[in-house]
C-alpha cells in the first residue's frame, strides 16, 4: 500500500507568496508527506519498509488499521534504520497485520 497524498514542495531558489502560503497552510492543516503504510508478511519475523524520509535518527509511529494488528503492536518495533529504510521486526503469524505510520526528524 502507498499513499498517494503528495503535496507541494516549494522551490528551493524561490517561490511566489501564493504558493508559499499553499504549503504553509497544508503544514499547520497537518498535510507534511510523512505518512505512509506497511504490511507484515505472514510467517517472517521482519520486513523492510523503504521511504526516502527514514534516516538513522528518524522515528517511526504506528497506527495499527486491524484487529490483528492491534493484537501485534505490543510485538512492532523498529530495529535499525538507514537512508531511505528501516527494518520493522515482529512477531511471526500465520496472518499479516496492516499499519499506518508517519515518519519524523
Amino acid at each position: 500500500m502507498s499513499v498517494n497524498q503528495r503535496y507541494r514542495k516549494l522551490n528551493p531558489a524561490g517561490a511566489q507568496p501564493r504558493e508559499i502560503s499553499e504549503v504553509v497552510n497544508n503544514i499547520v492543516d497537518g498535510k507534511t508527506n510523512n505518512t505512509g503504510y506497511f504490511v507484515t508478511t505472514a510467517s517472517t519475523t521482519s520486513s523492510i519498509l523503504y521511504n526516502e524520509r527514514i534516516g538513522a535518527d528518524t522515528a517511526i509511529i504506528f497506527t495499527p488499521l486491524d484487529d490483528n494488528a492491534a493484537g501485534e503492536m505490543v510485538k512492532l518495533y523498529v530495529g535499525t534504520r538507514s537512508k531511505g529504510q528501516a527494518v520493522i521486526n515482529y512477531d511471526s503469524n500465520a496472518y499479516v497485520c496492516n499499519y499506518m505510520y508517519i515518519v519524523v526528524g
